[in-house]
């Protein structure tokens, strides 16, 4: 009996120590407060319970103005799925008119920010290497990271998503 009643407390602490290790494989995202393309205000930690894909991006990045196309495609597909596109912009502040005026001759759906001073984007990755695209879940957990763009990463994102939604 006694055997059993160690078997079972340490099961019972391997268990503890596995979702332990599970929960640290997920980061929490880091808050952040920025501007969109309108001057509002955009809390990140606001958006808990949403889905968020976070992308860093700027004007003068080629694989970006690849990509953006199809984050805004996401962004019209989730819009009732409590999914939210998110773009921050790097360009430098000088720049930011551009970048405004980029979103909107696409006319795109999402969500866009400036990130002048490359505060957020150095949290995120230090490196600042571009396009770089973060999935965070409902419950502010990072679940995925990529650098780079790649005809075709858009499905990934996708998957991610519908895996998500089905949690």
């Amino acid at each position: 009996m006694i055997y059993w009643r160690k078997i079972l407390i340490l099961l019972t602490l391997l268990a503890a120590v596995y979702s332990a290790q599970a929960v640290a494989a997920k980061p929490l995202a880091t808050n952040f407060t920025l501007r969109d393309i309108n001057g509002r205000s955009y809390v990140l930690s606001e958006h808990r319970g949403e889905i968020i894909i976070l992308n860093f991006w700027a004007t003068w990045c080629g694989p970006c103005a690849l990509e953006l196309p199809h984050l805004n495609t996401i962004a019209k597909k989730y819009a009732e799925n409590n999914v939210s596109v998110v773009v921050v912009s790097i360009d430098a502040a000088r720049n930011a008119s551009r970048a405004k005026s980029y979103i909107r001759a696409r006319n795109y759906v999402f969500t866009a920010l400036h990130d002048t001073d490359t505060t957020v984007v150095s949290q995120y990755h230090p490196s600042k290497t571009i396009p770089f695209t973060v999935i965070i879940d409902q419950k502010g957990a990072i679940v995925y990271q990529q650098v780079g763009y790649s005809p075709g990463d858009e499905q990934a994102y996708i998957d991610i998503i519908e895996n998500l939604l089905r949690i």
